[in-house]
Formats: structure tokens, sequence, C-alpha cells
């Protein structure tokens, strides 16, 4: 069992992983991105979750947006960018599987 209690409040950080999957927080200031059309994960899925903020996830040229309560499949192989285009920190849970990190 693994059991995380803290998250980060800024930046990218891995919280906890196994063997088959990973997880970890992303909290993007407003203004701020990551990744791009280049940015791929080539074996992994990864499952963005929204806890709070707004944004925008572009992957594979297809803009979709970013709310509270949105989950986001970026499949093995696609390239991607999420923005945090909303006036407070957009905050995520990501996993990985397999692990990526």
């Amino acid at each position: 069992m693994k059991h995380i209690a803290e998250r980060p409040s800024a930046g990218f950080e891995i919280l906890a992983g196994s063997s088959r999957s990973q997880a970890a927080a992303m909290v993007l200031k407003p203004g701020e991105s990551t990744g791009g059309p280049e940015n791929r994960h080539q074996t992994a899925d990864q499952w963005i979750f929204v806890v709070s903020g707004a944004g925008k996830a572009i992957v594979e040229g297809q803009t979709v947006a970013l709310a509270p309560g949105s989950l986001l499949l970026i499949e093995p192989g696609e390239g991607h960018e999420i923005i945090c285009n909303g006036s407070d920190a957009l905050d995520t849970v990501t996993f990985y599987s397999p692990p990526e990190y």
C-alpha cells in the first residue's frame, strides 16, 4: 500500500508508483504551459484528472477545454501540451501506465 498525504503547490512531481503504474501531481500557474507537439510518451497511457483551475490541452492538434472534474486520456505517441489559461492555478493529478518516469 502507498498513501500520499501531501501534494506540491507548484510544478511537477512524481508522487508514487509501482511496476505497472505511476502517479504524479502537476500544478501550472496562470499563463504557464508544459509540453508541445514533440512531447510524447511512446509506451505509456497518460490520464490527466483536473482537481481545480482552468486550462486547455492540445493533443495531436486538437484542443480540449480542461475544468475541474475533467479526465483526459493521452494515448502512447500522441504529442501534447497542457496550458493554464485561467486566473487560478491548474491543479492536476496524472497517472501513467506503465510508468513513464
